[in-house]
């Protein structure tokens, strides 16, 4: 048997038919079951023409029909494109178009956007409309571009697994949140991505894995997860992807809400949620607060792990969370689309960083200086980095080798991806992080990273969420400013807030700009938008003239 994202499930759904695997809302849906409505959808998509290496879309938020897309198109060795439903027309079209699509899973109420966008895509002509479990009742027409819905698709379709034998090295590609720019196809060997994004090694040794021994736990007692994260994006759809190959019951919503959260998390005794940093952490603090102040708290006994990956995890929220659960255990995971897991950092109520994400560097991650040798992590600490990875990395960038030779790269015969996330080394082996360099802001000739200073400015009480950028200075080059999101009835000057960082920053690293906002830039996981924060500065100066 190959490595390979499609047998890894299969191998737990052979070993644990009848258990739990995806539940939302009433529905329970078991392994068999979840298997048999993948090679229904399979076989269609098979008749439809979709051949092996071919790149099919799955458009739609959190759903048991989102991750049966995401099955059937890996069963056939077709390769699953996430497709951001956040996106526009003219993004839609740019990602149709970029990722070669031939056939594409969309909730139906994104059937308008993609009756606009289909006409401009010869090569995508099998279109498969899915339920919205938060408008189950839309009924959008489908019949201008050709769709289906998925109940006409599957129906008198085999739910048999016949398919052909797969390969470790067949391609899963997730693109990239388009943070500072157009999203990217980050191209994965299926092993590879098992290797450092499934749990295909043992994240404290770096041990691998057998292929069967995620599924051989599958009969031990398994936990209820809840992600958080849309699985649009590499980090949740890498978490459920995890949990399904070792049997355990993952627990779906469509959208994030704080309350929502918690009454599922009572209900269904969840005991792991993982999430993006304080865009989820903070309302979800606040709502359980809030409960617990009229009397009748929430029960989430059954909680006793949170992990956080992808976004700030800030010491003001993180102690607030501490104090709800003394007991449970805090992960900081750090990665990105390119590198897969470089590294995690485990705190609970007697050990909690006060200077931000700091990790324990995880199994082939490294430290690179601007020599482009490796640091020491014995001998260089304080020094600063780019984070790369080595071992299983992936092939490239989907059609850009320029992009791909810059982030791929090779140093004393061995490949390393290296996306610009920057370091600094501490003590034991360990880590912080400061951010990606390209979002790193040149002030006089000194570098300030944005989250650094993002974690200082979270500590304000009248600040409820910030964004750092660079922009044009003068006398010295780029000024740091700051994009905030005050707390209700609150407000805030600027000679205030360098006034309360003075003690915590470097003088060049304090803001000398500040802009007011009603909502500070995030995509749906809670990532930031730098580019947009960069603008709501310009507009904001351009009206004051």
């Amino acid at each position: 048997m190959a490595k390979n994202i499609a047998d890894l499930f299969e191998h737990a759904v052979d070993v644990v038919p009848t258990n739990p695997a995806l539940k939302l809302g009433d529905e329970v849906v078991t392994y068999a079951e979840l298997e048999a409505r993948a090679n229904r959808l399979a076989h269609h998509l098979q008749d439809r023409g979709v051949e092996p290496g071919q790149h099919v879309g799955v458009y739609a938020k959190n759903s048991i029909d989102h991750v049966v897309a995401i099955l059937a198109i890996l069963k056939i060795r077709a390769v699953s494109i996430n497709v951001n439903y956040r996106y526009v027309e003219s993004e839609l079209n740019y990602l149709f178009d970029n990722a070669d699509l031939v056939a594409l899973v969309h909730e139906r109420t994104y059937a308008p956007l993609v009756a606009a966008c289909a006409p401009h895509h010869e090569r995508l002509t099998t279109f498969v409309a899915i339920r919205d479990v938060s408008d189950p009742d839309d009924d959008s027409d489908l019949t201008s571009f050709g769709g289906t819905t998925l109940e006409d698709a599957v129906a008198g379709a085999s739910a048999e697994r016949d398919f052909a034998e797969r390969s470790a090295d067949d391609l899963h590609i997730i693109y990239t949140g388009g943070t500072t720019g157009f999203p990217k196809g980050v191209m994965w060997r299926h092993e590879d991505f098992w290797r450092v994004l499934g749990g295909g090694i043992d994240f404290y040794t770096g041990a691998d894995l057998d292929e069967y021994d995620q599924s051989k736990q599958a009969t031990d007692p398994r936990m209820v997860t809840f992600p958080l994260s849309p699985l649009m994006h590499g980090g949740a759809q890498a978490g459920l992807l995890m949990h399904l190959f070792a049997g355990h019951l993952t627990v779906l919503e469509p959208k994030f809400d704080a309350q929502r959260t918690w009454e599922v998390v009572e209900r269904d005794k969840v005991q792991l949620i993982f999430m993006t940093g304080d865009a989820m952490a903070r309302p979800l603090i606040e709502e359980f607060e809030r409960k617990a102040a009229t009397g009748t708290p929430y029960d989430a006994s059954s909680l006793f792990a949170i992990s956080s990956s992808a976004a700030i995890f800030s010491h003001p929220i993180k102690q607030r969370w501490l104090q709800a659960f003394p007991d449970a255990i805090f992960t900081d995971s750090v990665g990105a689309s390119e590198t897969g897991f470089q590294g995690m950092g485990m705190q609970d109520k007697e050990h909690i960083s006060t200077d931000g994400p700091v990790i324990g560097l995880g199994p082939r991650s490294v430290v690179i200086g601007e020599d482009g040798r490796f640091l020491s992590m014995t001998e260089d600490v304080g020094r600063t980095g780019r984070l790369g990875r080595g071992g299983s990395v992936p092939v490239g960038y989907y059609k850009d080798p320029e992009k791909s030779a810059a982030t791929f790269i090779e140093i004393d015969g061995e490949r390393y991806s290296v996306p610009g996330d920057f370091a600094r080394i501490e003590t034991d082996n360990r880590i912080t992080l400061l951010g990606r360099g390209s979002n790193c802001v040149n002030t006089g000739g000194e570098k300030v990273f944005p989250e650094e200073v993002e974690m200082a400015i979270k500590g304000h009480p009248a600040v409820y969420d910030v964004l750092v950028v660079g922009i044009p200075d003068e006398t010295y080059g780029q000024a740091v400013a700051a994009v905030c999101e005050l707390r209700e009835g609150t407000t805030l000057e600027l000679d205030d807030l360098r006034e309360h960082l003075r003690d915590q920053l470097s003088g060049y690293k304090l803001p000398r700009h500040l802009t007011i906002v009603d909502r500070v830039p995030r995509n749906a996981t809670g990532k930031a938008q730098y580019v947009a924060a960069k603008k709501m500065i310009t507009d904001a100066s351009a009206a004051a003239v």
